[in-house]
């Protein structure tokens, strides 16, 4: 286990990809036809550490990078967007990932990762957790990190080590290419279901770990495997958000989309925000919401994370996206 302890208790531990991502800078073209790009940060865990960290948080995350400029680079672009890159080893048999995506607005972004054979954040191994696993006020993981080993049982060291110290968070991430097929990942994915506090994931992510797309059976049976808090994203129909005593509905903010990669993440970052705020869950959701939207107008992704002022400004120029709030119980 790594000793390495972060100056103080961190707000947001996160855990799994992280990379490189290559965006192109023109638009509604394929990638053949792309002549220039930008360099970002990317890797889903990363992004919602920067996006914690961009709302004023303490955030660190656990993952690999490969023996090469890229990796370099990550550690660099960790630490100048806020994140604690501590916990961040340097693996010497895989490079560090790259990903590109085309960018077809406003519902079109085809993704193509670069990480055969293998990538540096999937050779986590137990022995890279850090003490701070305990005691950060969130734990927050993809399911992408359950996909192979060694990081498949890490992840479950992790949460073990965590014990039922709330919050920890799975995000149901699911990228079909990372899994030899629907029947492991359903399998890994129900098993850490039964581990977590909060899940949260679309409605395909959520057929792949409980079998249900409808959004209300969705959650109720995410609910019934123990999380106490089922978040169900529906795109352009909002975003439903469970509990065992109320029922939460947000619609979408309406805002021009160039490129839906990362609103996913800066929702994610954002609702760690609401919750360590001790905000009610429809508030936490309406932020949440309101933050992915931001991102989705902007190119990039981690660079893109929303401030406080910006989110509140968008949703105070919306007051027609209202919050619907049943109580169950």
């Amino acid at each position: 286990m790594a000793t390495t302890a972060a100056p103080s208790r961190l707000d947001v531990l996160t855990i799994g990809r992280s990379g490189v991502d290559i965006y192109p800078l023109q638009t509604g073209v394929g990638l053949e036809d792309v002549t220039t790009f930008g360099k970002y940060l990317g890797g889903s865990p990363a992004n919602v550490a920067v996006a914690a960290s961009r709302l004023g948080h303490r955030s660190a995350i656990v993952t690999g990078v490969g023996d090469d400029p890229f990796g370099r680079y990550v550690r660099r672009e960790l630490a100048r967007l806020g994140v604690s890159a501590d916990y961040v080893f340097t693996d010497h048999q895989f490079k560090t990932p790259i990903t590109f995506c085309e960018i077809f607005p406003p519902d079109d972004f085809p993704i193509w990762f670069y990480r055969a054979p293998s990538a540096p954040d999937l050779q986590v191994r137990p022995e890279h957790i850090p003490d701070a696993v305990r005691t950060a006020r969130i734990f927050w993981m993809s399911v992408t990190g359950l996909s192979v080993e060694p990081t498949r049982s890490t992840h479950h060291a992790a949460v073990d080590l965590r014990g039922r110290t709330p919050l920890t968070i799975l995000d149901l991430d699911y990228r079909p290419m990372f899994w030899a097929d629907e029947n492991e990942a359903h399998a890994e994915v129900e098993r850490m279901v039964a581990k977590v506090d909060i899940a949260i994931g679309n409605r395909e992510e959520c057929r792949i770990a409980v079998g249900e797309t409808d959004p209300d059976r969705a959650a109720d049976a995410l609910l019934d495997r123990g999380v106490q808090v089922a978040v169900v994203k529906q795109g352009p129909l909002g975003t439903l958000a469970k509990t065992r005593e109320e029922r939460v509905v947000v619609p979408v903010t309406p805002v021009e989309v160039c490129n839906g990669l990362g609103a996913g993440d800066s929702f994610g970052g954002a609702f760690c925000h609401g919750l360590l705020q001790g905000w009610d869950l429809g508030r936490a959701v309406a932020f949440a919401s309101a933050a992915g939207a931001i991102v989705a107008t902007r190119l990039e992704c981690s660079t893109a994370m929303p401030t406080e002022t910006e989110v509140d400004d968008l949703m105070a120029a919306h007051p027609e996206v209202t919050t619907t709030v049943e109580r169950l119980a």
